[in-house]
């Protein structure tokens, strides 16, 4: 089951069905996807730079204001044996800043294999690609 922060001043995420973005989170790139709740498909969107801070939220926030998700998803970077290592906590700390700035909930999926699996597929943006795999994750564990 993903992992959840919720929305402020709430005791639990919303149940709202509707659109759903998802991120790849790196150090260099951000990969973003979108999906739906109703038809539980998703697909990749496009990067965002992530080497300046302020760049990549705004960035992030234009996706947000033109899709208006009701819910965001970030990839949770585990080891391959289920530890946190520091990208983790890279990740946790980017989907704090997410709930923070944009007041949506915030799921955490275990994105093990993902960039591997995009790879593999020959997708032309990677972590875009590895973000709507992420994001299918989450629509196909939430009921």
């Amino acid at each position: 089951m993903p992992e959840t922060l919720a929305a402020a001043g709430s005791g639990s995420p919303p149940a709202a069905a509707g659109v759903v973005m998802g991120f790849d989170f790196g150090e260099k790139l951000i990969g973003v996807a979108i999906g739906n709740t109703l038809t539980a498909s998703a697909r990749a969107l496009q990067s965002v730079r992530a080497e300046r801070r302020e760049a990549k939220f705004d960035a992030i926030g234009q996706l947000i204001a033109q899709w208006e998700p009701v819910q965001l998803v970030v990839g949770l970077p585990l080891s391959r044996e289920g530890g946190e290592q520091l990208r983790t906590t890279q990740a946790r700390r980017f989907a704090n800043q997410l709930h923070g700035r944009f007041k949506l909930p915030v799921a955490m999926v275990d994105e093990r294999y993902t960039s591997r699996a995009a790879e593999d597929a020959g997708a032309q943006d990677v972590d875009a690609e590895s973000a709507r795999l992420i994001l299918e994750q989450f629509l196909q564990a939430t009921p």
